[in-house]
């Protein structure tokens, strides 16, 4: 597979559908409604969810495919596959937050290797290079790539003073018990995959997450923070967290810039 083309098709349908679910955003009114689960979904996330799968089955149609939305069609673990999060943070989106992503990420072998992370509402967009690394795109985004900039967890974080990212929506005691052991400088709140990405430049140290969640919430952040100098492991015994489970659950994990000593949960 010729990352290159992969990573303009992903970027180009990342930044079609947060076109999509802006015009929605700002809309009076949208219809909200709940899954199963009793997470909510919205037709900004079914109208994303529609254009990014059929732009992925059209250039890609050899590769397996997993979206949030068609997730009930998928239960069988596998390898080397596309994965979707068509708008990641659908309650920041309903209460009109602004902290809410697109995601899209190429998994093989079990391991996110390319991801764009898009947040519309923040301007902000994020991607792996082909041949490595990770960069920020900086607005306004058109159809070929503008003026990007590098972004890598470089410095060695100071473990006496530690900025802390958690959920916003997602924020519970057990994650405030496990931050409580590091020396914390500062703490911020942010919604979707932007927790990844603030790691990925350097804008927070550590993000742990002990609360549920989906392959698709958390593996084109991965990729981006990856590809940036960062590591994302198991809350339970710090190995890397894998993709292509069965049921594509996560583990409770922790995302972090090396240098950070990690406390055992």
């Amino acid at each position: 597979m010729q990352f290159e083309p992969m990573m303009a098709e992903m970027r180009r349908l990342a930044l079609q559908a947060g076109e999509k679910i802006m015009e929605i955003y700002g809309a009076e009114d949208f219809d909200v409604r709940s899954k199963s689960d009793s997470s909510p979904v919205t037709e900004a996330d079914e109208a994303a969810d529609a254009l990014i799968s059929a732009g992925l089955r059209a250039a890609f149609p050899e590769i397996p495919l997993v979206t949030e939305e068609q997730s009930a069609t998928h239960g069988q673990s596998v390898g080397t596959f596309l994965i979707v999060d068509p708008l990641d943070g659908t309650k920041e989106f309903v209460q009109r937050r602004g902290d809410f992503t697109v995601n899209i990420a190429y998994v093989v072998d079990g391991v996110p290797v390319l991801g764009v992370v898009y947040a519309p509402a923040k301007g902000r967009l994020f991607y792996t290079l082909p041949e490595g690394g990770a960069v920020e795109e900086k607005g306004p985004f058109g159809e070929t790539a503008g003026e990007t900039a590098p972004i890598g967890v470089t410095s060695t974080p100071d473990n006496r003073a530690l900025m802390v990212v958690a959920s916003k929506s997602h924020r519970d005691q057990a994650t405030d018990d496990y931050i409580a052991q590091y020396n914390v400088r500062d703490m911020t709140s942010a919604g979707s995959s932007l927790k990844f990405c603030l790691v990925a430049t350097g804008e927070a140290d550590l993000y742990p997450r002990l609360g549920r969640t989906m392959e698709w919430d958390t593996a084109a952040g991965d990729a981006v923070l990856r590809a940036a100098g960062g590591k994302v492991v198991r809350f339970d015994d710090h190995s890397p967290l894998t993709y292509g489970k069965a049921g594509f659950e996560n583990p409770f994990f922790i995302a972090f810039a090396p240098g950070v000593l990690l406390v055992k949960g």
